[in-house]
């Protein structure tokens, strides 16, 4: 029962070790031009989905009280969309001079620049969530000026990638509210599983995304610098949790334990759900796509491990601070 408990609650990661094992031994099935014709069902179709979904499940009412928590989200999404990206920036121009596969390192950067994800949200208000998931769409955006930023060999014009990006981002997100007004009183009464639907939809886009990697004979993940990408992702997220405790632990920072908590996970957390299909759009064309995907679905895995093990050691550390500020005088 232990091991059949576990595999329910980490199917999503095994989803994603067997997807790459699929698209390993039948590359053919996902590739563009192939059956599964990714181009148009990931592109579009897939895409749509996963940000329907979000725009179903989120409730509107909620957006308004999510002002209330402006000062935790301002600095949450600082951290995340300008002083992560820029720290990485700084340390990749030092791993540049190393051995280290360059689409890897390339994969380092677009991760930096992801936006929070909503799972992490949980760990906050109901209206927290709320704006995490205006968030992390709105920062799904930034990837057209990451792409400037890293060149692209791409046939793809700039402005194709803006497009697409709003009628896979922003329309199905605000079709997905539309729709939740009228089947407001169904959903409330039906706990239906979105988190589910995006991550199926998600296993099929890593899938694709594989199949064009080991379609292309010319394509080849070093060992030496996946191993070295790992040990830097753990690194990243290690520093930056604790950077980010010590900043909102300081006197006179005005954060309560509970935003502590938040800052720490939301700050250093990255979306694999909105990430990967942000890269299908943005780096459409490269033939090293799924190169570039590795440290993000690294990541993800890693920012997972992380979070379950250090949760006894901060549900610890908000009781003390808890039972300490009950015995303050008023």
């Amino acid at each position: 029962m232990g091991l059949l408990a576990a595999v329910r609650r980490e199917w999503f990661i095994i989803g994603i070790v067997l997807v790459i094992l699929s698209a390993k031994l039948q590359p053919s099935v996902g590739v563009r031009g192939g059956p599964l014709k990714p181009e148009i069902s990931v592109a579009y179709v897939a895409v749509s989905l996963i940000f329907f979904n979000s725009g179903l499940s989120l409730k509107t009412e909620e957006l308004t009280s999510a002002l209330l928590h402006v000062r935790l989200h301002l600095f949450v999404q600082t951290f995340t969309l300008v002083f992560f990206p820029l720290a990485v920036w700084l340390l990749l121009k030092v791993l540049a001079l190393t051995a280290i596969d360059q689409w890897l390192l390339r994969g380092l950067q677009t991760v930096s620049c992801m936006p929070p994800p909503v799972s992490s949200s949980v760990i906050l208000t109901k209206a927290s969530e709320a704006a995490a998931i205006f968030n992390s769409a709105f920062g799904s955006f930034l990837f057209g000026l990451l792409f400037l930023q890293l060149g692209s060999s791409s046939s793809v014009p700039f402005s194709s990638i803006f497009s697409q990006l709003f009628m896979t981002v922003v329309v199905p997100l605000v079709l997905g509210q539309v729709c939740r007004g009228f089947l407001r009183e169904y959903l409330e009464r039906r706990k239906l599983p979105f988190g589910a639907v995006s991550s199926g939809v998600l296993l099929m886009i890593i899938y694709t995304t594989f199949c064009d990697t080991f379609s292309n004979p010319h394509i080849e993940l070093d060992p030496t610098s996946l191993l070295l990408v790992v040990l830097i992702i753990f690194f990243i997220q290690l520093s930056f949790m604790l950077l980010t405790f010590a900043f909102s632990t300081r006197s006179g920072s005005g954060f309560s334990p509970a935003d502590t908590v938040a800052i720490v996970f939301c700050s250093t957390h990255k979306s694999l759900t909105l990430g990967i299909p942000m890269l299908k759009i943005v780096f459409k064309g490269y033939e090293h796509l799924s190169l570039i995907s590795v440290p993000l679905l690294i990541y993800h895995p890693a920012q997972i491990l992380l979070g379950s093990v250090l949760v006894p050691t901060i549900r610890s550390w908000m009781t003390s601070q808890q039972k300490l500020s009950t015995l303050q005088p008023v």
